[in-house]
């Protein structure tokens, strides 16, 4: 299934699913209502802060937009290259490719991102609907993060670890490319720390 054929349906059934207008949905993300039946008619392509956006407002992960949770298929314990979800961001050009086994029942989801030179991305939700915990592992390459106030400079095989939950900017300072693993997590388990 094509990226922007699944990121339709996806938002479509989860809205749906959660028994929310286009009306609803457009309040509780901070995306218009048009954009929002745009991208479930698949006359656009959402770019990350947009599906960042809508993935919270339906309480669940940005990553989880990409898996096509409705096929009628086994678990699958294995995810082939060939078969995994890769979509690119219309507005930064950074490719994201969904790794993880879809429909596997696992606490973690692994996305793999590869960040063109000078670009940047930023994330606004100042508060999150779902708890969640990311871990960023340059496996190239360099990055800026800022969470909040704090900016870190990430270099190859440098790790960063953080709670979502704030402004976060995603920024290639160099001529090069930069490619990055990010493994998430939505323990259930743990609440929100004060």
């Amino acid at each position: 299934m094509d990226v922007d054929t699944l990121l339709a349906k996806r938002v479509r059934e989860l809205r749906k699913s959660r028994g929310y207008a286009l009306d609803k949905l457009a309040e509780l993300s901070g995306v218009s209502r048009s954009m929002i039946s745009l991208i479930e008619r698949e006359e656009t392509s959402p770019t990350a802060a947009v599906l960042n956006k809508l993935a919270d407002a339906l309480g669940v992960t940005l990553a989880s937009l990409f898996s096509d949770e409705s096929r009628s298929v086994p678990e699958q314990q294995l995810a082939r290259l060939s078969e995994q979800q890769v979509w690119k961001d219309p507005a930064s050009g950074y490719v994201r490719r969904h790794v993880s086994p879809s429909g596997y029942a696992s606490p973690i989801e692994l996305v793999e991102v590869t960040f063109p030179p000078g670009q940047s991305v930023a994330f606004e939700n100042a508060l999150r609907n779902v708890v969640t915990y990311q871990q960023v592992w340059m496996l190239e390459g360099e990055m800026e993060i800022t969470a909040g106030e704090q900016t870190w400079h990430l270099q190859s095989g440098d790790c960063l670890a953080m709670e979502l939950g704030q402004h976060i900017v995603f920024r290639n300072p160099t001529r090069n490319q930069a490619r990055y693993a990010v493994a998430l997590t939505t323990p259930s388990f743990i609440s929100r720390r004060p």
